[in-house]
């Protein structure tokens, strides 16, 4: 029994003597880790280089007591400076310009009101309208002559002594309508005559009026096409100044290359960053192992489960027992008081 309480205690201790190298190893790792994340969020840190150029040069404010970028920022060089300076008084010339095109183009925009109206009164009339006023003027015009024709021909027929004649008749026409009359031969070929002439007048005018209506619908794309013109002329008149501000975007764009090289040579700084992270783990599993380890306390631990070691302090667990019970003299002559000799004890300096 005595060596089985040896054995435990030993259990006991070995415990002890182990958590507190685990302890001390834990605090070892946590404080490497602590240590490597400050080394990777410095790593990290964005570092901007100042660049100059033929164009300009960046410009990078930090702040003293932390270290940040606080500003940035570009000058162009003066040459530069100068170039976009002319560029910009330009532009206000070409403001004024595009500022005075609705009014160099206003005549445009009459022209095309004036179209507007004027096909507006073409197409007033359908074409059938305007083809019977197109019918109703021609035959205006031919009638003086028509009748001077015809009072030519009835003098001819009475000097020749033919007025009387009439011959030609006809009956009614199958749907009723009355068949022509009897004339003398001169009178039906001079009706004849303008028959032929009345009905090409017809068709002249059926297509007289398809051509107004037509001309009056053109009117309108006409002044349409006089309204984009003057729109049109509007915003090309933006042209001169939006051509001189490009430019000035251009040569700022060329003086923004100093900046943005140096924030491009901060970045790639910044690739360390990723190797910096692989510090933030701290120690590995093996070294936290091996800082744990406590070789004493594994020996105590592995001593008391060990039978045969328990065996061999039987004896001595029996003559401590004894030395307590006789006193001084015990059956192994220690002195008395129950004093363990020096030799016996397990945990030395531990």
């Amino acid at each position: 029994m005595p060596a089985a309480l040896i054995a435990a205690g030993g259990s006991i201790i070995g415990g002890l003597l182990g958590g507190r190298s685990a302890k001390r190893a834990a605090q070892i790792q946590a404080d490497a880790q602590v240590r490597a994340a400050q080394i990777a969020a410095e790593e990290a840190r964005f570092r901007p280089v100042g660049v100059t150029t033929r164009f300009g040069q960046s410009q990078f404010q930090t702040d003293p007591t932390t270290g940040r970028v606080s500003g940035a920022g570009y000058e162009l060089s003066p040459e530069l400076k100068a170039m976009q300076d002319r560029f910009l008084g330009l532009t206000g010339g070409g403001l004024m310009q595009a500022e005075q095109a609705q009014q160099q183009f206003a005549p445009l925009q009459g022209a095309a009101q004036g179209l507007f109206g004027l096909g507006q009164q073409y197409l007033a009339q359908s074409p059938q309208e305007a083809a019977q006023q197109y019918m109703a003027r021609q035959q205006e015009l031919l009638a003086p002559s028509r009748e001077r024709q015809y009072g030519a021909l009835q003098n001819q027929l009475f000097q020749t002594g033919r007025g009387g004649l009439s011959v030609g008749a006809t009956g009614a026409r199958p749907s009723g309508a009355a068949g022509l009359g009897a004339s003398t031969p001169e009178t039906e070929a001079y009706y004849n005559a303008l028959a032929q002439q009345d009905a090409q007048l017809a068709a002249q005018a059926m297509q007289a009026g398809q051509q107004q209506t037509a001309f009056g619908a053109g009117l309108f794309g006409t002044g349409g096409n006089l309204l984009t013109q003057g729109y049109g002329g509007q915003a090309a008149a933006l042209g001169p100044y939006e051509a001189y501000l490009q430019q000035m975007k251009q040569l700022e764009s060329l003086g923004q290359q100093p900046l943005q090289l140096g924030i491009d040579i901060g970045a790639k700084g910044q690739s360390n960053a990723a190797s910096a992270a692989m510090l933030s783990t701290g120690p590995s599993r093996e070294s936290y192992a091996a800082n744990a380890y406590n070789p004493f306390a594994e020996f105590l631990t592995g001593a008391s489960r060990n039978p045969a070691l328990q065996r061999g302090l039987q004896p001595y667990a029996s003559a401590l027992g004894q030395s307590a019970m006789y006193g001084n003299q015990n059956v192994y002559g220690f002195g008395g008081g129950g004093t363990v000799p020096t030799e016996f004890s397990l945990f030395g300096e531990y």
